[in-house]
């Protein structure tokens, strides 16, 4: 796991990178904050009021002088940020509207992305994931020729990564879903120096058995190999024939994948979820995570029983996705 981001602060090396925290009353967040900004490698962007925040630090004994704190209530640019948001919204906020919802940390913090005030956002600590994907989806939006964002998480124990995709946002996606899925996924693969080799996931190996399910597997291959064709993907694939060379010479042995994928498409999350609390569980595998793609910009959620630890390797990895 430490060589998974030494590899990243690497790639961050003379990059002033700013990643705002929104949850700055929140004593895990302001540990994160004063680690990331001791190291140097991140300048986190605390939300809230600045001397609060500083005394709060200053209880928890953390050093955050080499933080931005931003207060939604003495903005200078806030008028700007008000019209921004309005423009942005096309019609569905009024100028007034707009004053009351941008005093949410959430949604300031991710107007301070839009506007290029700081390159990346992580919140969830305090917040329900559609509290910080919902400003997200709206304001940020997802990239051109993308319709869903998708949550990855990247799995490690010791020297393997593996990228299992969608843990997070889409409960049952169709086979165009699947195929985003497949092509944003393999990007974020390439962020943690995974040569990416994709394996699209069912309950049947190349038509072992037929049915809708395995149907709009097999078409979302086809889609994402349009979408990029370079793209090294292959299926539909049990996972033992995904994984295992012996189990893919028998049961697909024409495929460019013989038992070496390292990114992994789940027909639907309640598979995907199942699979990677399974690996992270029964083989101790860690699970970072989920990081979201296929946006404009970076904008990440924690969960609301996340440590110090999380915010900060969370942090790190918006701060890379926002390099590319």
């Amino acid at each position: 796991m430490s060589d998974l981001f030494t590899t990243l602060k690497e790639k961050l090396h003379n990059n002033d990178r700013k990643i705002v925290l929104p949850e700055a009353s929140d004593e895990r967040v302001i540990e994160a904050a004063g680690k990331l900004s001791e190291e140097g490698v991140v300048t986190p962007v605390l939300i809230g009021n600045a001397d609060e925040v500083k005394q709060k630090a200053e209880q928890l004994n953390v050093n955050v002088d080499n933080c931005q704190i931003v207060d939604p209530e003495n903005y200078d640019k806030f008028d700007d940020m008000v019209n921004a948001f309005v423009e942005r919204r096309k019609g569905k906020a009024t100028e007034e509207k707009a004053r009351t919802v941008l005093k949410d940390e959430n949604y300031f913090g991710t107007m301070l992305v839009y506007m290029n005030e700081a390159d990346g956002l992580v919140s969830g600590a305090a917040h329900s994931t559609a509290d910080t994907v919902r400003p997200a989806l709206q304001i940020i939006k997802t990239k051109e020729g993308i319709k869903k964002t998708s949550g990855v998480f990247i799995m490690v124990r010791d020297d393997e990564k593996y990228v299992f995709a969608d843990c997070a946002i889409n409960i049952a996606p169709n086979s165009e879903d699947l195929a985003e899925i497949a092509v944003e996924s393999a990007q974020t693969a390439k962020l943690f120096d995974i040569d990416p080799r994709v394996a699209m996931l069912s309950f049947s190996t190349k038509g072992s058995a037929k049915s809708e399910e395995t149907e709009k597997v097999e078409n979302a291959i086809q889609l994402a190999k349009e979408k990029n064709a370079d793209l090294v993907v292959d299926g539909e694939f049990q996972f033992d024939a995904a994984f295992v060379s012996s189990v893919a010479k028998k049961k697909a042995p024409d495929s460019p994948i013989q038992g070496d994928a390292n990114t992994f498409i789940f027909p639907s999350l309640e598979a995907g979820n199942i699979g990677y609390k399974i690996a992270q569980r029964l083989g101790n595998f860690d699970a970072v995570g989920p990081i979201l793609q296929g946006l404009n910009q970076p904008v990440n959620d924690l969960s609301r029983g996340c440590s110090a630890d999380d915010v900060y390797k969370l942090s790190i990895i918006t701060a890379a996705q926002s390099i590319g």
